[in-house]
């Protein structure tokens, strides 16, 4: 892994992890695997700032999402979320919406986010996954939103990205009973794309990520917004989304490379411009 943060070095981030594997590809580690790599406070700071770093580098083509050790993310630190028993409602609302608004920030990324689900991914965890553009579980892995098994109501819009991937039907199945789910049952319900061996998994994943990276840097960020919650509302809404956004990468440098790279049969060096 190569790279270092230019607000510092890499050990002053604590319980996250940020490495460039590959060309265009950033790979963010959670990084607290005595808690099951919990959303603890300094991991949160430090993942505002990661995602700032990386919307601010025009060289980033795809970030990938992973845990440390056995676990994705267990979610939010228990000893944060119930640290404030007597606080007033109001106080309560602030704090979590400033949690989730820090954690989703990923979404501000134009480019193509990857999960890789290497292990179980909780609550809170699970919706950081649901935040990215493609899923991928390692056999092992299991995922869940129990919510309602700890006596609270779903947050960090579990309520609005799990029904878009999954469907409104599994959706209140699992939200409205808390169950886990294996990565078989995961990938039959449309909640992750592929199931990859454990043994391979991560390795596996930065593949398929730096494929992405390895497409046209301008058609690519528009596609990811075109898709993102979903994609367009209506059938002309996406006429007219893409009568704009094809035009745009049409007059591409990238767009001359890659016709140029087909006739030729080889690969593309696009730059994104």
């Amino acid at each position: 892994m190569t790279g270092t943060p230019p607000d510092g070095p890499q050990h002053l981030r604590q319980h996250l992890r940020l490495d460039r594997p590959a060309d265009g590809v950033a790979l963010l580690t959670l990084d607290n695997p005595d808690q099951r790599n919990a959303m603890s406070e300094p991991m949160t700071e430090a993942w505002v700032s990661a995602i700032r770093e990386l919307a601010a580098d025009p060289s980033v083509r795809t970030v990938v999402v992973t845990g440390e050790g056995s676990a994705f993310c267990s979610g939010g630190d228990p000893r944060w979320i119930a640290g404030e028993p007597d606080a007033p409602v109001h106080r309560l609302r602030q704090r979590m919406i400033g949690f989730y608004r820090a954690w989703l920030s990923l979404r501000d990324l134009e480019v193509p986010t990857i999960a890789a689900i290497n292990g179980p991914a909780v609550g809170a965890g699970l919706c950081l996954a649901l935040a990215c553009d493609l899923r991928y579980a390692a056999t092992s892995a299991r995922m869940s939103v129990p919510f309602v098994k700890l006596g609270m109501h779903a947050g960090m819009a579990a309520t609005y990205t799990l029904p878009r991937v999954v469907g409104e039907a599994h959706a209140r199945d699992l939200l409205l009973t808390g169950r886990m789910v294996g990565s078989e049952e995961a990938l039959r319900i449309g909640l992750v794309s592929e199931v990859l061996d454990d043994t391979t998994f991560l390795d596996a994943v930065l593949a398929k990520a730096a494929e992405v990276a390895a497409t046209a840097p301008v058609a690519s960020r528009l596609t990811t917004v075109a898709l993102r919650d979903g994609g367009h509302a209506d059938f002309e809404s996406a006429l007219q989304w893409e009568a704009l956004a094809q035009p745009v990468t049409l007059a591409t440098e990238d767009l001359q490379e890659g016709v140029r790279a087909s006739r030729e049969r080889r690969a593309p060096e696009f730059r994104g411009r």
